[in-house]
């Protein structure tokens, strides 16, 4: 008798064989290729946003230096009615910071006339006659509006006339620039 059956046998046999070795890769292949479980965590957190009231800044006056006389300077207090004011409105209690653009000097014409000393005040209700006193100027000065939103703002300044100043009527632009912070 042989070890090995006849050739009959022996194509059941490498059937078989081919059998195994196909469930063994099938079993190699679901191993390396099966998900993998692993432990998983997440978390989440609000996504919120304020919308502030936009703010909003009117000049309610000029500053107005009314007749200068060559030589003789002429100072507009932020008291007096002839200083420029400014109203501000936002949100309520917000706080904003301010910066001025301010001339050193106006002009009529081709002539220029001297402005300096500038003086400011700023207070929650409608009157110069009480607040808090600041030197207006490119650099950023903070200040917190009133419960109901609103700031006020007077400005004063001193004119110069020269000796021999051309007679004509000077004008100039002070721009008060207001954002929140």
């Amino acid at each position: 008798m042989s070890l090995y059956p006849s050739y009959p046998q022996s194509g059941l046999r490498v059937f078989r064989l081919s059998a195994e070795l196909i469930i063994a890769v099938a079993l190699l292949l679901l191993m390396f290729d099966a998900p993998r479980l692993e432990a998983q965590t997440a978390a989440s957190a609000n996504v919120t946003a304020s919308v502030s009231q936009p703010l909003s800044v009117s000049a309610t006056n000029g500053l107005g230096f009314g007749a200068l006389f060559p030589g003789n300077a002429k100072t507009v207090a932020v008291t007096d009615a002839a200083a420029a004011a400014f109203a501000i409105s936002g949100a309520a209690s917000g706080n904003v910071s301010m910066t001025f653009s301010i001339p050193n000097t106006i002009t009529s014409g081709g002539n220029s006339l001297s402005v300096d000393t500038w003086t400011a005040r700023r207070n929650t209700s409608n009157s110069a006659s009480a607040g808090t006193d600041f030197t207006p100027s490119a650099s950023a000065t903070q200040a917190v509006l009133s419960g109901s939103g609103n700031l006020y703002v007077f400005v004063g300044a001193t004119a110069h006339p020269g000796a021999s100043q051309a007679a004509g009527a000077y004008t100039g632009t002070l721009t008060l620039t207001v954002v929140y912070f």
